[in-house]
């Protein structure tokens, strides 16, 4: 799954879909004969749902209740394949039933009425199958989360420059809207947190351990900031970025209350489905912008993005650094645990590589020769744009005008202006981050500790 990109989760569901669909029929041609093994096989599939749902990761759910809508699904399709069964005039034993007279007059033996009276019951039991698994796991709905205040920040973010953004269209809007920015992680169904019922346990190699809860994360000294985050995944000139203004807790005030102790060099940070993270701890406490985010965009932080509070560390990979809908947070040494991504294979601690992107031209479009434009963003986390430059087919590199910096922990916008001639052309793009590192032109996959090389794109000029 991992080449799919976002499309995973739909292609997992559509072919989980599928299969149930493949297996409902074929449990329901064997029915005709066999009905007790037809309820059989759909008894089999229910308790391997629930035993999926018992043995998931989450922290956030009871147990039990987390596989109540299992139960309810489990009964609702036992029911129904036997009644389907008896629409047919089927019994457990096999054969058909005897008619009534009434019905003895139908040829196909079809009893309208309790078919009818068979699909409302099923339909029924499907809709009680939904309910349950949205309102049993006792979460909230988006105008529950909406309707929340967030205190106003202590520290405002920094005012934006006037020519932060390329007046070119086309380019990435300098923030990225809560609807657009990206999302990966590892559930196929978003978690709705009750912020009543949340809490962050900050524990291990500390000298005393807290408890909080959301109410006390709003009553803390709130910071607002504008971040660029990137995802591990992001091939070169790829979609996972995004530029965000948060609101949230320093994480370095929570960490110096709580008393860190001497050999401690990470933190393992635990999300409400049980996923880990492990975090340097160097990049929560040098001074960087590292929160306990409770705000996204000027609004309480969508579900999708980790409601009702996420970590956002500039610098690096979401992998080791963005734990949403975060409930634990263990001060600890690397030496004495691992993470889900660095199980996998991917790296323990893994910075943001200087990268940039062309969004316009898009590739192969159609320009006519003259005066012609690119423009893209460029990203170096916690370090900086200092240069970006674009190389048109095999000629020099040229540099493009940057858009004015809003701060070394946020992308940068960039054009590039040029004179078109008739033919195809490559148009290639580099940047210089401000400690004087070049992006490099090797190409290496995401994983181990994410992709480079140099983006590229085809401009047709006629």
């Amino acid at each position: 799954m991992k080449n799919l990109g976002t499309a995973d989760k739909p292609i997992l569901v559509g072919g989980v879909l599928a299969a149930v669909a493949v297996f409902a029929l074929v449990a329901g041609v064997v029915g005709v004969k066999r009905p007790r093994v037809a309820l059989g096989m759909t008894v089999v599939l229910g308790v391997l749902a629930i035993v999926a749902a018992a043995t998931g990761r989450s922290l956030a759910v009871n147990p039990v209740v987390r596989v109540l809508p299992g139960f309810v699904t489990l009964l609702a399709a036992t029911v129904g394949m036997y009644l389907v069964l008896r629409t047919r005039g089927y019994s457990l034993r096999g054969r058909p039933e005897d008619k009534q007279p009434a019905e003895a007059e139908k040829p196909d033996g079809f009893d309208r009425r309790k078919f009818l009276v068979t699909t409302f019951a099923l339909g029924a039991a499907g809709v009680g199958g939904v309910v349950a698994s949205r309102v049993l796991p006792g979460g909230v709905d988006d105008a529950t989360r909406r309707a929340i205040k967030l205190p106003a920040p202590a520290s405002r973010a920094r005012v934006l420059p006037a020519g932060v953004a390329a007046d070119v269209a086309g380019v990435s809007p300098f923030t990225t809207s809560n609807k657009s920015f990206y999302r990966v992680d590892t559930l196929l169904t978003v978690p709705k947190v009750d912020p009543r019922n949340w809490e962050l346990r900050v524990h291990g190699m500390v000298d005393r351990e807290l408890r909080l809860n959301f109410a006390d994360l709003l009553g803390r000294r709130l910071v607002e900031r504008d971040i660029t985050l990137t995802c591990v995944s992001n091939e070169v000139g790829g979609p996972y970025v995004g530029n965000a203004r948060w609101i949230g807790v320093p994480i370095a005030e929570i960490l110096r209350e709580a008393g860190v102790q001497a050999g401690a060099d990470a933190v393992k940070s635990t999300s409400v489905d049980g996923l880990t993270i492990g975090t340097p701890l160097a990049a929560l406490t040098d001074g960087r912008d590292a929160i306990f985010a409770v705000g996204m965009n000027g609004e309480p932080l969508p579900f999708d993005h980790g409601f009702p509070v996420r970590m956002v560390v500039p610098g690096l990979y979401g992998y080791v650094s963005a734990t949403k809908w975060i409930v634990d947070f263990e001060v600890t040494r690397f030496e004495d645990f691992s993470a889900y991504w660095t199980d996998r294979g991917w790296a323990v601690e893994a910075p943001i590589k200087t990268a940039s992107r062309i969004d316009v031209p898009k590739g192969f479009a159609r320009i006519k020769p003259g005066p012609a434009v690119a423009a893209g963003v460029a990203w170096a986390q916690h370090r900086g744009i200092a240069k970006v430059e674009v190389q048109v087919d095999d000629g020099p590199w040229q540099e493009a005008k940057l858009a004015d910096e809003a701060g070394i922990d946020i992308w940068r916008q960039w054009t590039f202006r040029w004179d078109a001639t008739s033919g195809n052309h490559t148009l290639t793009v580099r940047a210089t981050d401000r400690t004087g590192q070049v992006q490099t032109a090797d190409r290496a996959a995401p994983r181990p500790n994410g992709s480079s090389g140099l983006h590229n794109t085809v401009v047709m000029v006629e």
